[in-house]
């Protein structure tokens, strides 16, 4: 499968993330037709800014932000969206999508 194809497939999936709700990234690859959780990282990663895709809405299998630089903003707009977080920084289980 051609790269585009499949950045288009994990843009499909990661645009149907409802609000307040979150997945993985090995969930979005698992929904592909080829991906891996770090394809998936990678492609939200390098989304062009002002993208509206819901990039937030992924996290670690941990259900934790990832440890990258935007953490702390991914974090404050899972909050604006309802999102909470236990004591150690877990996002809820009953909150994964699908």
């Amino acid at each position: 499968m051609a790269r585009s194809e499949l950045l288009e497939q994990i843009h499909t999936v990661v645009a149907q993330i409802p609000p307040g709700r979150v997945t993985t990234y090995g969930r979005v690859a698992k929904m592909t037709e080829g991906a891996t959780a770090r394809m998936v990282g990678t492609a939200m990663r390098k989304l062009p800014a002002g993208s509206d895709l819901p990039w937030h809405r992924v996290v670690a299998a941990t259900r934790k932000p990832a440890d990258h630089g935007g953490a702390d903003r991914q974090r404050d707009r899972l909050m604006d969206e309802g999102v909470v977080f236990d004591a150690a920084g877990r996002i809820p289980a009953h909150l994964l999508w699908p």
